[in-house]
């Protein structure tokens, strides 16, 4: 599996993977390839629908800094 984050947009996961509710129950992805809502205004929630689009979300691809190591 591969999750991707998509500048200003969705988390798409690739490959074998389960979808689960907070409670364990499955979420049915109907596809091997799916995008997951990352801006929080998604009507399809946990699945893109293009919200961040005309909300204006901002969010890289890429985190914007290394994390230090603990210690």
């Amino acid at each position: 599996m591969t999750v991707t984050p998509c500048e200003d947009g969705p988390l798409l996961v690739r490959g074998p993977f389960e979808l689960m509710t907070q409670d364990g129950e499955p979420i049915a992805p109907g596809r091997e390839t799916v995008a997951l809502c990352r801006c929080g205004l998604s009507a399809q929630k946990p699945f893109c629908d293009g919200s961040h689009k005309t909300a204006g979300f901002r969010a890289p691809s890429s985190p914007r800094s290394t994390p230090r190591p603990a210690g």
